[in-house]
Formats: C-alpha cells, structure tokens, sequence
C-alpha cells in the first residue's frame, strides 16, 4: 500500500485524463457545470481548485474570469496542466490541499474540491477541517463546490470489480477492498506495447465520506447548500457563506 501521492505520481497520473474520458471531454462537463450553476467572480476574482489535477475545473474557471490557484500532490498532473492551459492565469502548487489556507492571502471568492479529491485525505478530521477553512478564506456569498463518490455502500464479491476503461493497447480495471472507515482501491493496467501485453498495479486507499455527514458538517462550519444531486455514485454539492 503506497501514499496518495505516490499513487499518482508512479503509476496513475500517465492514465489519469483518458480514464476520464480525455481533456477535452471533461473540460466541457465542467464548462457546462460551472455554467449551468452561474458560477462567476463576485468580488475578488480568486479561486482555490483543491486536487486540481490536470485542469479539469481550473481551466474552465479561468476562461470564466477567475484567477486560479491549482493545487495538487502529483507534479505530473500540474505538469499536464501546464501544458493544457499554458496562456491562462492559473498558478500551480504542488502540496497536501489540507494546507491551503497556508497560501491564503485575503479573502477569495470560490473554492473547488472536486472530482473524488475529498476522498483522498486522511480521515473525516482533515475532510471538516477543509470546510472549515474554505469558509473561513471565503468572501461572503462565495461558494465552495464538492463532488466526491459515496463510498458508503460496499460492494460484494465479483462487483468489486469495476472495467474502468479500455482501448486496444491499455485496458484499465479497478478492485475495491472496503475496510471500516477506508477502501483499499487498486487500479490494475494491462499494457500492450511491441505485441506484448505488461501489467502494472498499484494500491491507495480512499476515505469513506457519507453525504450526509458531509452536509452536516458544512451546515456546522456555516454554509448554506444551494445545491445537492446524486449520479451515478457522484456527489454534488454547492455550497455558499452568508
């Protein structure tokens, strides 16, 4: 079992934007989102995007306005995120996002934390000690935006199995383990490279977060939901400081 960061730097970050379906795919989701919601620059044009990755959300806020700071545990993400948005104004940090009121300077106007990112820190202390901190960095009616999957229900047997996605040279499958507070998530690849097929595995946990701890938790560092929705196993949820 190796940390977060060593997960993605040694094995799952060369994979990470086409399992999820490729740059451009995941741009226009979050484009579409972030629209759909009227997320805009209210007063000081600042954003935090938490577990940034390779630009999936930092991208479509700075095209919206908003300066950016990116902070991420994989330099290769960051790395990609570079190459993808070399012209906008997004700043890259490369640290835990537990410690991202240490880069706080004044207030800002939205905070992200999106894609399954939630799930990576350590236990539910850090998760509430993160709203605590958005809300507390946020200007009033700034947003912090949440999406992370609801690990909550365990999967048995063959069903912890999960095909990921596949092409003619890289097939990408994902066991679960489900432990009391954590699962042990490991991301298994079958490479085809020269006619030959190579395997490469690894293994992390992620933190089981409940939506409805999540919503109590936020309602306690004194936020208001403006938004909640469920699909497929995502959670979404919108929240604002009054």
């Amino acid at each position: 079992m190796v940390s977060v960061r060593d997960h993605y730097e040694n094995h799952l970050a060369p994979y990470y934007a086409w399992i999820c379906g490729g740059v451009e795919y995941s741009l226009k989701e979050n484009r579409n989102f972030f629209k759909a919601h009227n997320i805009q620059p209210l007063d000081t044009g600042r954003a935090f995007d938490l577990g940034a990755g390779c630009g999936f959300q930092s991208i479509p806020l700075a095209e919206m306005g908003f300066s950016v700071v990116a902070m991420d545990l994989s330099a290769r993400l960051l790395g990609e995120l570079k190459n993808n948005a070399p012209h906008l104004p997004i700043a890259r940090i490369c640290d835990d996002i537990s410690n991202f009121s240490i880069y706080v300077r004044g207030n800002i106007d939205l905070v992200v934390c999106m894609g399954d990112t939630l799930t990576h820190l350590a236990d539910l202390e850090k998760a509430a000690a993160l709203m605590q901190q958005a809300y507390a960095a946020l200007v009033p009616g700034g947003h912090l935006i949440l999406s992370f999957r609801d690990l909550t229900q365990a999967l048995v047997g063959l069903d912890r199995f999960i095909p990921v996605r596949s092409s003619d040279t890289t097939i990408f499958t994902c066991f679960l383990e489900y432990e009391k507070n954590t699962v042990q998530v490991h991301d298994i690849v079958y490479q085809k490279k020269k006619g030959q097929w190579a395997l490469h595995k690894s293994a992390y946990r992620k933190l089981i977060i409940s939506p409805e701890w999540t919503r109590n938790h936020l309602q306690q560092a004194g936020f208001n939901i403006e938004f909640y929705n469920e699909n497929n196993g995502l959670i979404f949820i919108i929240a604002r400081k009054y």
